[in-house]
């Protein structure tokens, strides 16, 4: 069975139709994500290229409300979390952090069948293209098509506190880095993005063929 197929039953869409459609989600409800709808999205998100097939990019998972907790006091500050606004993301069910291991490409591309790279023996911080940083952006492009194609809001943002500091809290090896975060769970009315109302540059003013 396809994976759309395995995630609420009516709600798939065409891979153009779901790229049309999603939005960036900042109201939901409380009501859990199916375990199964979940594992299927994470699954598709993992699907994502990764430079040299290196595979550096974990996921943090946090379904339990304690992590969730302990998630938004690390990357956010009491001010927000106190505010009326804070309110609706907070009651996302689901946040799944993109978590990216520099150390893994560096390695990866240290292989003999990269040697002709010209990244072999290099360190992170020499890297001019970080390709843990892209990985980890088809990561969350990917898990947001899939939580549309599913039927579900999310929310792609970035944290407001130390990163370090909240990897630890999890238990996260050290040398990771991360990109932001994804919020997934049921939308709720009127929680789309303040920047909607914005127009969508057109493709013969952005697109530039042969030269600009």
């Amino acid at each position: 069975m396809e994976a759309a197929e395995e995630m609420a039953a009516g709600t798939a869409v065409e891979l153009t139709e779901a790229i049309r459609r999603r939005r960036m989600q900042r109201s939901f409800s409380d009501a859990a994500v199916d375990g199964g709808v979940l594992d299927s999205l994470l699954a598709t998100a993992l699907r994502a290229p990764s430079a040299g097939f290196s595979q550096g990019v974990d996921l943090l998972v946090l379904e339990e409300p304690a992590s969730r907790a302990l998630f938004w006091s690390c990357a956010s500050d009491r001010a927000w979390r106190d505010g009326d606004g804070a309110r609706a993301l907070l009651a996302a069910p689901v946040v799944v952090v993109p978590v990216a291991d520099p150390d893994a490409y560096v390695a990866r591309y240290a292989a003999p069948d990269k040697a002709t790279s010209g990244l072999a023996g290099r360190p992170a911080e020499r890297w001019d293209v970080p390709y843990w940083t892209v990985d980890a952006s088809f990561v969350v492009m990917q898990l947001l098509l899939a939580v549309t194609d599913a039927g579900l809001g999310a929310l792609f943002f970035r944290l407001h506190g130390d990163p370090d500091a909240l990897l630890a809290a999890f238990g996260a090896p050290r040398g990771r880095q991360v990109v932001g975060a994804v919020a997934i769970g049921h939308a709720a009315a009127a929680g789309h993005s303040r920047t909607r109302d914005r127009r969508r540059r057109p493709a013969d003013e952005v697109v530039h063929r042969d030269r600009w």
